[in-house]
């Protein structure tokens, strides 16, 4: 241990991998997402009809807050160029003698265009906009109905029969910075436990030191195998239970789950995924090759996780494969027990699959002791 201790002082790559590089992640991501939906998204209006009443709608969608119109355009054509070109997101379209057919009850049709490039900007533009269609139905309806002598509580009912009660359980803000910062922060510490572990082992031979550092522990790689990470899980302990104070104690992110709970998940979060890195190199005990699977791995976990598309929408054979990735386990864990608050036995089956990658090393430390005492680095 106090030989590591010296060489994480002395070189520079673990102060970068594991302080600045994790610090710059945590920080950009939540203060990248603060506002927790994005605000103040382009959009154009084109209005052939050009009355107070088409003005009164532009108005209203310019109020919302994830829209922000931006510019009036005199075509339907200047207007999807102005989408093409990615200056506005979305266009809504008037044409002209909407305001008359409106008056007179023949369902004029008001048109409204997004892109789904961005998926995220156009799902919710396009939830304003057809707001706004909505109510200026609406508005007249109203209007009409109070000239006959309805009274308020009278066209409340005809105009929404149905009161919608809405739940949304765990995350009541719709908050992006909730559920995507908490698996982002923590995908990108897996990626780079997931490289220093690779490296740690891969420099023993690089710098042919492999040899001195298994006669310190009389070739027992077990013990050296501890004693060359345990300094380094504690400062990935020390960093990861910061993120957790800091974003659910800070920024006050829900979790229903108790203290324990975070304890617990940021242990073993970190041990599997030295676990897992210490597996890769067993496999491949090559600097090189261990690293670039290992950021290989990592990569695709964003995408194996569930978060941004869901895994039980994937196909048979990418489900399966779901269940290779620390951070898949990490997150179910984490929605169950810290996002919902259910109890640690509904999300036993992942906590024994964190327990596996931590118990992966057991297979392969006889292949990386002979590694360690035979192999001949190759650039």
């Amino acid at each position: 241990m106090l030989r590591e201790l010296v060489i994480l002082r002395r070189n520079h790559i673990y102060w970068f991998v594991m302080i600045l590089f994790p610090l710059l992640v945590l920080f950009f991501f939540t203060s990248l997402m603060d506002d927790g939906l994005p605000t103040s998204m382009p959009v154009g209006v084109v209005d052939l009809d050009n009355t107070s009443t088409t003005r009164a709608l532009e108005r209203r969608l310019d109020g919302f807050q994830m829209s922000h119109v931006v510019a009036h355009y005199p075509s339907v054509a200047e207007a999807r160029r102005a989408v093409q070109r990615g200056e506005i997101y979305g266009f809504i379209y008037f044409p002209k003698g909407t305001t008359d057919n409106l008056l007179a009850s023949r369902q004029p049709k008001i048109s409204y265009y997004y892109t789904n490039t961005t998926l995220v900007a156009g799902a919710l533009l396009m939830k304003d906009m057809k707001t706004i269609s909505n109510l200026g139905s609406a508005a007249v309806g109203q209007a009409t109905m109070r000239a006959r002598g309805f009274t308020d509580q009278q066209i409340q009912a005809f105009l929404q029969p149905i009161r919608l009660d809405l739940h949304q359980i765990a995350n009541p803000y719709t908050s992006y910075n909730s559920y995507l910062t908490t698996m982002m922060v923590p995908g990108m510490f897996l990626l780079f436990i997931f490289l220093i572990s690779a490296y740690s082992l891969g420099t023993e031979l690089k710098f042919s030191s492999s040899k001195k550092w298994l006669a310190m522990t009389d070739n027992r790689i077990l013990v050296a195998i501890i004693g060359k990470f345990l300094p380094q899980t504690l400062i990935w302990l020390a960093l990861v239970y910061g993120y957790q104070y800091y974003v659910f104690y800070v920024l006050q992110f829900p979790h229903l789950g108790s203290p324990w709970m975070l304890v617990i998940l940021g242990l073993m979060q970190v041990l599997a995924a030295q676990g897992f890195g210490i597996f890769l190199f067993g496999l491949l005990p090559s600097l090189r090759l261990s690293m670039s699977v290992c950021s290989l791995w990592a990569v695709l976990s964003f995408s194996m996780v569930g978060s941004a598309f869901p895994v039980m929408g994937m196909d048979g054979p990418l489900q399966s494969l779901s269940w290779l990735f620390p951070l898949r386990h990490y997150y179910m864990i984490y929605q169950i027990c810290v996002f919902n608050g259910y109890p640690l036995i509904d999300a036993w089956f992942h906590f024994a699959a964190l327990s596996a990658f931590l118990l992966l090393p057991w297979l392969v430390l006889k292949k990386i002791k002979n590694a360690m005492l035979n192999y001949v680095y190759i650039p």
